[in-house]
């Protein structure tokens, strides 16, 4: 996957060491702000009744859900392509701002049954401590071997699409897709973060922090979704 985009810069790996070493740090000082943003997001929506009534509001359906998740991924796609633009950086902005809303809201069921099963917050705490060090060592990869790893693109597609329709299936048809498979979204989750830091090295412009940064808040918080729904799920919820 080709990150070209006429008129924002060099392509990162052709850049000279100080302009990839600004990259990648204003990628990452967005990476957290974005993180900090999503934070005080879901804290707002839990503590002032929406989840409440966003919880309720799925329950009243099985198509519910179908329909949020359907909603989000529309979403995604305009953020996407907006935090992609050339020609605006306030569009960029714009772009990430709504992923971090939308992943916001699709991730209040999840966090919203976390904390009714542990209210101290000891497994969100511990799931995000797990997410942290994985994407830790999964950073120390790419960046130490220097390797290339967006030959792993097609495959993330694939499994994507693969993933997808299971969980597309699962709310149709009623069924659990349990612990193995957020054993295996583990895995992908994590191919995820270490493909999009590669991207962050090799593919990206200097000037697409703004992307880089939406790219990997994605891949992270993948990765903390299932990570949080397998220690969930060994306690015996689904």
């Amino acid at each position: 996957m080709s990150y070209l985009d006429v008129g924002t810069g060099q392509v990162v790996a052709n850049a000279a060491e100080s302009e990839r070493a600004s990259f990648i740090k204003r990628t990452y000082v967005h990476l957290a702000g974005a993180i900090g943003v999503f934070a005080i997001i879901e804290t707002l929506l839990l503590r002032s009744g929406v989840a409440d009534s966003f919880m309720a509001m799925l329950s009243g359906s099985r198509w519910s859900w179908l329909i949020v998740l359907g909603a989000f991924m529309l979403v995604s796609t305009v953020a996407n392509n907006w935090a992609h633009s050339g020609i605006s950086r306030e569009k960029q902005y714009m772009g990430l701002g709504l992923f971090v809303v939308a992943e916001a809201i699709i991730f209040m069921p999840l966090i919203y049954m976390a904390l009714a099963r542990d209210p101290s917050g000891t497994l969100l705490q511990n799931a995000a401590v797990v997410t942290v060090a994985l994407v830790a060592g999964l950073t120390f990869t790419a960046f130490s071997t220097k390797i290339n790893f967006s030959f792993m693109g097609r495959a993330l597609m694939l499994g994507g699409f693969v993933a997808m329709g299971m969980i597309v299936a699962s709310m149709l048809f009623g069924f659990s897709l349990g612990l193995w498979f957020s054993g295996a979204m583990i895995l992908f989750a994590g191919a995820s973060v270490l493909y999009s830091t590669s991207n962050i090295i090799h593919e990206y412009h200097t000037e697409q922090h703004v992307a880089a940064s939406l790219s990997l808040f994605s891949s992270v918080g993948l990765l903390f979704w299932y990570i949080l729904q397998f220690m969930m799920s060994m306690g015996g919820d689904d």
